[in-house]
């Protein structure tokens, strides 16, 4: 292990809480990170300039929604994160009002062709969490430029010490097969596949309090 490689990963194991001055460079490696994965390819719109609109929608997260909540982790030098809903915090606003407020938002990432996808799942993601109270992993990351060095095992682990010590269950949907062995390695265990037969899988995995 060189310098450099234990830096980033003594980073990623002693992660800081993220503020709002934080949200523009998260939503790049957010963007970075989830530009090539299988669902998002799936509802998100290809072209150009889809790394903007990603990074449009991860913006929109991280200000309104995963930053204010206090539980949205990153390593000081930026190079991974981990993006967690706190318990009894909705992953989406509540209320009709509030989610027509989301249209433009997803209607610029999506198109009016794929945004009829991500309405008819949405369903079926809200009824496959915990009924109990938990921790929501909305997204982590790694930049693609430092994956393979233990970032993400670290940052997780790091995370999820945290939700031991309040003795609560962890929830995550799993987009990406190659993901599996990290979030199984970090006491998740799959449950079932959320979306229909021709989407990508999207695993949904529970761990329990530890």
């Amino acid at each position: 292990m060189n310098d450099e490689h234990a830096r980033r990963l003594g980073a990623a194991s002693r992660p800081r809480r993220a503020g709002l001055e934080d949200a523009d460079r998260l939503a790049r490696l957010l963007t970075k990170a989830f530009l090539n994965d299988p669902v998002l390819d799936w509802l998100a719109r290809s072209g150009p300039e889809r790394p903007s609109r990603l990074e449009a929608f991860f913006l929109w997260l991280l200000y309104k929604r995963a930053i204010p909540a206090g539980e949205a982790w990153m390593s000081d030098d930026g190079a991974a994160c981990a993006i967690w809903m706190p318990p009894g915090i909705p992953a989406w606003p509540p209320g009709l009002l509030e989610q027509l407020k989301l249209l433009p938002v997803f209607l610029q990432m999506c198109g009016f062709g794929r945004i009829v996808r991500g309405a008819a799942i949405s369903g079926d993601l809200e009824r496959a969490h915990p009924r109990e109270m938990h921790f929501y992993l909305t997204f982590m990351a790694v930049d693609p430029a430092f994956q393979g060095m233990g970032l993400g095992s670290a940052i997780l682990d790091a995370t999820l010490r945290r939700i031991d010590e309040a003795g609560m269950p962890a929830y995550l949907e799993n987009s990406n097969p190659r993901n599996t062995p990290l979030y199984e390695r970090g006491g998740f265990v799959a449950q079932k596949n959320i979306l229909p037969e021709d989407a990508p899988p999207l695993i949904s995995m529970l761990r329990k309090p530890s």
